[in-house]
């Protein structure tokens, strides 16, 4: 009888003897299991133990317990790093630059019960005699605890697995962990943070171990420093009803080895991601050009082909602004090679299509493979800080997508290090008044030093289109601002409706990469091919879409440069500005882009109208000018041809006029209320950019009124102002 068997029998006898027989069921399945397997190594397990000394330090110091030690450090930005068995904050693959130096207002001091505690401005830690760490607000309020980590180790020496459980309050909702999880609150379970490529074929999601927990208390980021294999399983708590107990949230924490490590920052939304990204770094600043939009070309075609693709957009009315070149490219398949029988004259085709104001991006394997095309590839010495990429640039090139084949053994640090290499060698070869462009669909956190993430097509169907949103909005959370999915049509999500859907909700996307629609390859006047008879009507929804997407390059440039400098995600859940308004915690369909502007995309097939939740104070729908009273749902049409965008009342952002310059668009304040709105021109350099222009927006009666804040003073707008939301058409000012 083998342990399953004996479960049958258990369930079909009764509970006869139930004090025993749960003990026998469990021993069944570790004999099943351990025949199965066969004998393994012995391992042992061990816990810190109890206090038994303290070496105070600047921002903190060390615990030693009877069998292990803790060190405590609480940082000037305001972060707090944990780290058990002498591991210590660097090395890291992380940190951006050397360790931030000990806030020296905190002390270690004794606690309660034998424990001992770090009081810091914007935070408290404090930890039991046996070695659980809590983190509470100024105030006394518990944010997170971390119960004594576990250790497994093997008798004949080896990493040692471990594990940590944490508590978070009942009312909290977790969010990330970026790539693995659908995010951006992953779903009640175990997930996989792995650190290499798994699967066959697929690329390697980004692996980011950061959580970001919001509760009522206030907002936390967690970030277990450890690139091992390892699993994280959540369990969001429930509050009492009545007199009924409070149920706490859990995370428990298993790793297959590496350091037990970690920081943790707290405060606002916004104060938590500046403080993660003068942590890991801040964000890579994309070109301008990479806020429109993008076609990869994956045929064999060669010049003349992509010749064809580009004015196939421009005759259509399509914006275009980079072609990105498949392995269809290279010779052989290899990396940083030509074909040079289908692209004899790479740099002048790049120099032609440059005049138009479209780039070439080429796509970089993850592998080199040898000369003769027979050998197997080789990888480079990515370990090494010194490795470059070079020549892209000299080909026509502005910018590199790499790609990562299941089949080989690339891990997510690796990532990293890749995307250094091509953002530091192209960067250097680069015209100065230039930004280069690296994209990655793998990466680990500090990725977004060098670039965004492209996650591929993701999951089929109308989920995967809401997987799709949810992978951007967890990213950003992550601090990775700059991501996006492709959009593709025809084989497997042949559904016209489908595909409008998809690039509807792209173009309010950081990146927008559209691809192959139909075996024409073209654009979305392919989707003849695909589905007949609706290539008219792609066309003519694609051209509103990529006109809109167009319209808003400023202000997406905007955004870019915030992100670099406050980490603040483009992309926001609904909640960002008020985390404490718990309703708002569990909205998944819709996101702020900004501050400005809210957009509900259409995730359902056949939906012509949508339920939207607004946060609080008034907003206008873009489309009709009609203005709505937050906090509140509203019901509102969403035709195939566009999908519900709200914008703030107040709100003045930066949008592309029809001569081609940038004008502000401001919409209206509600009665006794005030505005504004920043814009930070695109300046072409590789520096955090020229300086944000501020502009206050007043209402007074029916009239408008829009200043630039100086240090001079209030000044008159030096950009053309365009209001609207007093009539529901708008009005130039």
């Amino acid at each position: 009888m083998n342990g399953r068997d004996l479960v049958r029998s258990w369930w079909s006898v009764g509970v006869t003897g139930a004090a025993r027989e749960p003990r026998t069921v469990r021993a069944a399945w570790l004999r099943r299991g351990a025949d199965a397997t066969g004998p393994g190594p012995r391992v042992r397990a061990r816990v810190p133990g109890a206090v038994r000394e303290v070496e105070p330090g600047p921002g903190g110091g060390v615990i030693r317990f009877a069998r292990s030690e803790l060190r405590v450090l609480v940082a000037v930005n305001g972060a707090v790093f944990w780290g058990w068995d002498g591991a210590g904050p660097e090395p890291s693959y992380t940190l951006a630059g050397a360790c931030p130096e000990p806030d020296p207002r905190a002390e270690l001091e004794p606690d309660t019960d034998g424990g001992w505690r770090v009081v810091a401005e914007r935070v408290t830690v404090a930890v039991s005699r046996h070695g659980a760490l809590e983190v509470l607000t100024p105030g006394g309020v518990t944010l997170r605890r971390d119960l004594p980590p576990r250790w497994w180790e093997a008798e004949d020496g080896g990493p040692a697995r471990w594990m940590q459980r944490s508590e978070v309050p009942a009312d909290a909702r977790f969010f990330g962990p970026g790539g693995p999880v659908e995010g951006p609150r992953p779903r009640d379970g175990a997930h996989r943070l792995g650190n290499g490529v798994t699967g066959t074929g697929s690329a390697a999601p980004v692996t980011m171990p950061v959580q970001l927990v919001v509760a009522d208390a206030g907002t936390h980021l967690l970030f277990v420093d450890n690139p091992w294999d390892g699993t994280l399983t959540l369990r969001e708590g429930a509050e009492g009803a009545g007199s009924g107990h409070d149920r706490v949230g859990t995370s428990e924490l298993r790793m297959e080895g590496g350091p037990v490590r970690g920081w943790v920052m707290a405060g606002t939304p916004a104060r938590v991601l500046l403080t993660w990204a003068s942590l890991a770094g801040a964000p890579a600043l994309p070109p301008a050009w990479a806020f429109g939009h993008h076609h990869v070309r994956e045929g064999a075609g060669g010049e003349d082909e992509v010749r064809r693709v580009v004015a196939g957009h421009l005759e259509r009315g399509l914006p275009l602004d980079a072609v990105h070149l498949g392995n269809g490219h290279l010779d052989g398949g290899r990396a940083f090679t030509v074909d040079q029988d289908r692209f004899p004259k790479l740099p002048v085709l790049a120099d032609e299509l440059r005049r138009e104001g479209v780039r070439l991006v080429s796509v970089v394997p993850a592998a080199v493979r040898a000369e003769d095309r027979r050998g197997e590839g080789a990888f480079p010495d990515l370990p090494d800080a010194r490795v470059r990429y070079a020549g892209q640039a000299a080909r026509g090139f502005a910018g590199v997508w790499h790609t990562v084949d299941g089949s080989v053994p690339f891990g997510r640090v690796d990532a990293l290090r890749l995307g250094r290499a091509a953002h530091e060698g192209l960067r250097d070869e680069v015209p100065a008044d230039e930004r280069p462009l690296v994209l990655s669909p793998s990466g680990w956190p500090g990725s977004q030093r060098y670039g965004g993430v492209w996650s591929g097509e993701g999951a089929a169907g109308w989920p995967g289109l809401r997987a799709s949103l949810a992978r951007v909005v967890g990213l950003g959370l992550c601090g990775v601002p700059f991501s996006g999915p492709d959009v593709v049509g025809g084989g497997r999500d042949g559904g016209f409706e489908l595909y409008v859907r998809r690039l509807q909700l792209a173009a309010y996307l950081p990146l927008l990469r559209t691809g192959a629609v139909g075996p024409a390859d073209g654009g979305p006047w392919g989707y003849g091919a695909a589905v007949l008879g609706h290539a008219r009507v792609a066309l003519g929804h694609a051209r509103v879409a990529l006109g809109e997407r167009r319209r808003l390059l400023p202000y997406f440039v905007t955004l870019a440069h915030l992100a670099r400098r406050t980490g603040a995600p483009m992309v926001r859940p609904v909640w960002w500005p008020a985390p404490e308004e718990r309703q708002l915690r569990d909205c998944e369909d819709a996101f702020l882009l900004g501050d400005a502007l809210l957009v509900a995309p259409v995730l359902e097939p056949g939906a012509v109208r949508r339920e939207v939740r607004l946060p609080r104070g008034r907003w206008y729908d873009t489309a009709t000018g009609r203005a709505y009273e937050g906090p509140a749902k509203v019901l509102v049409d969403a035709p195939l041809e566009r999908i519900p965008v709200f914008a703030r009342a107040g709100a003045a952002l930066p949008v592309r006029a029809e001569d081609g310059g940038t004008e502000l668009e401001v919409w209206a304040p509600a009665p006794g209320r005030s505005g504004g709105g920043l814009v930070v021109p695109e300046s072409g350099d590789d520096g955090d950019g020229p300086e944000a222009e501020r502009y206050s927006v007043t209402r007074s009666g029916p009239r408008v009124v829009v200043r630039r804040e100086t240090e001079d003073g209030a000044q008159e707008p030096s950009r053309p102002v365009r209001v609207r939301g007093l009539d529901g058409t708008g009005g130039q000012m």
